[in-house]
């Protein structure tokens, strides 16, 4: 009953909830992010959805508008704490998860769920190997197992078997844990937040 019902309540009445505070954050955050390089405040990115449904989510732009494209070996999107892609204002958004707060609104929509997995790329959809789909079974969420427990730090490969076995263990109890283990990982700035053992390399657009 929680999986199928009670979890897109609780979903919607805590984006609704925090939706006045998100405001804030955007009139505070918005106008350095825009006057840093002359961007636009979002980054809006396609990636996989409930049932493999492309969505549009929503982010606070944190790299430069000229920032190329760059990818880990195994296909995941590149991230480092010195990556000079990065503006000064991204970083800091970046290192405190506040880039993903736009994401209210695509809970709203209901493209997306407080907790779930991280959504992949579109391309990625045809990399998934064995039941590595069944991450679609669910919303993709703005946190997850992977993001309290290991950051950004795990492997594409072995983020996607934490996903399934969130998903087989998926409760109202494991959510909360999750959210409680996510706030403390973020106020304790916790340095295992991305990938170390994968090269990387630049995708022409």
């Amino acid at each position: 009953m929680y999986r199928y019902f009670f979890k897109r309540i609780f979903d919607l009445i805590l984006a609704l909830i925090a939706i006045p505070f998100w405001l804030i954050i955007l009139l505070i955050i918005g106008p350095i992010i825009h006057f840093q390089d002359k961007g636009s405040i979002f980054y809006n990115a396609p990636r996989l959805g409930k049932n493999g449904k492309i969505f549009k989510m929503y982010k606070f732009r944190s790299m430069k508008i000229t920032a190329p494209d760059i990818r880990n070996k195994d296909g995941s999107t590149f991230n480092s704490n010195d990556d000079p892609r990065l503006t000064m204002i991204g970083k800091f958004i970046r290192n405190t998860s506040l880039d993903e707060t736009p994401q209210l609104i695509n809970i709203i929509k209901g493209d997306m769920s407080i907790i779930g997995p991280r959504p992949d790329l579109p391309e990625h959809r045809d990399m998934y190997e064995g039941n590595e789909k069944r991450k679609l079974e669910i919303r993709p969420g703005i946190t997850g197992f992977n993001q309290a427990y290991y950051r950004n730090s795990a492997p594409w490969k072995d983020r996607i078997k934490h996903d399934i076995y969130y998903i087989d263990h998926l409760s109202f109890w494991l959510d909360i844990k999750i959210f409680i283990k996510t706030i403390s990982s973020v106020l304790k700035r916790e340095k295992n937040v991305y990938v170390t053992d994968a090269s990387s390399k630049q995708i022409n657009n």
